[in-house]
C-alpha cells in the first residue's frame, strides 16, 4: 500500500494540452465506472462502510460522493460550452456525504448512475474542438477562472485518485 492514505496516486498537476493526453485523460473519464466496479467488487455491507482512513470516507460514500461531483462537473462543462465564462455554484460536499441518499441508498445506484453519466460526458468531450478546451467558468471559492482543459485533468485524476483509496483499503485490510 501506498504511505500517502489521503493522496494515494498524489495531487493533481495541470499538464499542457496535447492530443496524446486529451485522449488518456478521456479513457480515464470513459472506463472510471468499469474501475469503481471492480474496486469495490465481492466488498460485504460492513467492508463497504468502513472509512479508508481516520476521520475519511467509507467506500459507499466515495461512490455517492463521486456521482454527486461528476454530475456537477458534467453540468459545468455543459455551462462553459454555452455560456461566456459561467459563474459555477459550489456546494459543500462534506455535508453531501451525509445526506440520507448518501447514507441509506446502496452504491450500485451510483456506479449506474455513473454508468450513464460518464457515457454521455465521453461523448460530450470527445466532440470538443481544441479552442473548447481554453473555454473557461469562474470558481467563487477559488476566486479564479478555470479553463475546460484544467477541468478534465482535475475529474480525470479524481475519479483515479478515489478509486485508488478503495483498492488500497482493500490491499491494506487484505480483501
Amino acid at each position: 500500500m501506498t504511505t500517502n492514505i489521503r493522496y494515494p496516486i498524489g495531487k493533481f498537476q495541470v499538464v499542457d494540452f496535447s492530443h496524446s493526453e486529451k485522449e488518456s485523460l478521456l479513457a480515464d473519464v470513459l472506463f472510471l465506472p468499469k474501475l469503481l466496479e471492480f474496486a469495490v467488487l465481492n466488498l460485504d455491507e460492513a467492508q463497504l462502510h468502513l472509512p479508508y482512513r481516520d476521520e475519511g470516507w467509507s467506500s459507499n460514500q466515495i461512490i455517492h460522493h463521486l456521482a454527486d461531483s461528476h454530475m456537477n462537473a458534467f453540468i459545468r462543462f455543459k455551462l462553459a460550452l454555452t455560456e461566456e465564462n459561467p459563474i459555477i455554484k459550489p456546494y459543500i460536499q462534506d455535508k453531501w456525504g451525509q445526506t440520507p441518499d448518501v447514507l441509506n441508498v446502496p452504491l450500485n445506484i451510483s456506479i449506474t448512475l455513473l454508468n450513464s453519466l460518464h457515457h454521455r460526458w465521453y461523448e460530450l468531450l470527445k466532440s470538443m474542438q481544441d479552442a473548447d478546451w481554453k473555454r473557461t467558468l469562474h470558481h467563487p471559492e477559488q476566486k479564479r477562472d478555470i479553463s475546460l482543459w484544467e477541468m478534465l485533468i482535475i475529474y480525470a485524476w479524481h475519479g483515479k485518485h478515489h478509486a485508488a483509496q478503495i483498492t488500497n483499503l482493500r490491499e491494506e485490510k487484505g480483501w
